[in-house]
């Protein structure tokens, strides 16, 4: 933990007013020059400690710290804040203002920037989410971080490269963008990916790969680019694989379409739960229009979907960790698709179950035997 965290653990009772700091009149802010009040932001960005930073209005600044919520001590103004969003827009080339009083942006260091205006809210705030909670770049590597079990890691990356539909399950925070991205360095180097999102996030480590982003409408209300198009579009891209960076509507029926066409897809969603996660997905593609019945979504999503991961955020440390990987059938009972547990988080960590999910032949026509390597994998840890 670094002094500088120590001191906002605090809650700004000790921390130096920003009128008293030393030193010249202006700092930079993702290489954007602006007040010194604006220097406690600067903090905060530079900090690996902080996670999320937040501010509700003026004089009101708040980060997430380790996994907890600390308040800040500083003394931004209402027009420094406006300033402090313009200049991060600048480098984005996206706008906000009364007509579109929202706006999702990614900074130049990768992290994500929300912000909302009056009218819809009384002040201006801003919300900046870094993506530092687990620093791994691969599946060994979040194996290590203890995130998951070694043999967990192993049969994850094994079915990214037979080609497995994957969903990433999670609330908020819980790390779903990291174990994508992670999931992601398991694509074989001689695939084509197209990937989708509503602001560039994912980091797809091979030669051949195509991202795309949503636009927002203009002035005039015109030239909006939703992610649901942008799925579409990808289609027409020859992907041998589209990851999509979350659905949360419409978007979830052609990624189905995707899916069902003989694309291998992966994406995120939030949930509380694996099987929450395949409810929602049952329910999201009904978004695209009345003549999308779920009839035809419930079998489609046991017939597409391979595996659910769910990750979630321990309460008392903040390490993010995998509870679950969940196989789906193809089989629709009364109460839904059937779907059977092949790892676990118990008290000894995230074991296998001893199932095995569909398809297996799938795994064999990449050369894995997923017998040997989940009971040899288990039988070392």
């Amino acid at each position: 933990m670094t002094a500088q965290t120590r001191g906002f653990r605090e809650l700004g009772a000790t921390a130096p007013r920003l009128r008293d700091r030393e030193g010249p009149p202006v700092r930079q802010v993702e290489g954007v020059v602006v007040e010194a009040e604006s220097d406690s932001v600067q903090s905060l960005l530079d900090d690996p400690a902080v996670e999320e930073i937040w501010i509700n209005g003026p004089n009101q600044l708040f980060a997430a710290i380790e996994g907890e919520n600390r308040t800040i001590a500083t003394e931004l103004t209402g027009s420094q804040i406006e300033e402090l969003v313009q200049r991060f827009l600048g480098h984005s080339g996206r706008r906000v203002d009364r007509s579109s009083p929202f706006v999702d942006a990614r900074l130049q260091d990768g992290s994500r920037l929300h912000v909302a205006i009056p009218p819809i809210t009384q002040q201006w705030t801003v919300n900046i989410r870094k993506f530092v909670g687990v620093r791994t770049n691969d599946l060994s590597e979040l194996g290590r971080s203890g995130s998951l079990s070694g043999a967990a890691g192993d049969f994850l990356a094994s079915a990214v490269k037979a080609g497995l539909n994957i969903v990433v399950a999670g609330a908020v925070g819980a790390g779903k963008t990291t174990l994508l991205n992670c999931l992601a360095s398991a694509i074989p180097p001689s695939e084509r990916v197209v990937t989708c999102e509503e602001v560039f996030e994912l980091q797809v480590g091979i030669d051949d790969v195509v991202g795309m982003q949503c636009r927002e409408a203009n002035l005039e209300g015109e030239g909006e680019i939703p992610l649901r198009r942008l799925v579409k579009e990808a289609l027409r891209m020859r992907p041998d694989r589209i990851i999509i960076g979350e659905v949360r509507g419409p978007e979830a029926l052609d990624m189905l379409l995707a899916m069902n066409a003989g694309c291998a897809a992966m994406t995120s969603v939030h949930a509380n739960s694996a099987r929450d996660a395949l409810r929602k997905l049952t329910s999201l593609p009904l978004l695209a229009g009345e003549n999308v019945s779920r009839d035809f979504v419930e079998p489609t999503v046991a017939a597409c979907i391979d595996l659910v991961v769910f990750c979630s955020r321990e309460r008392e440390s903040g390490a993010r960790v995998v509870d679950e990987i969940l196989a789906i059938t193809e089989q629709v009972a009364e109460d839904g698709i059937t779907a059977s547990p092949i790892f676990e988080r118990t008290v000894l960590g995230l074991e296998w179950t001893g199932e095995f999910p569909r398809s297996r032949e799938r795994f064999e026509r990449v050369g894995i035997d997923l017998g040997d390597l989940l009971a040899n994998r288990e039988a070392h840890q």
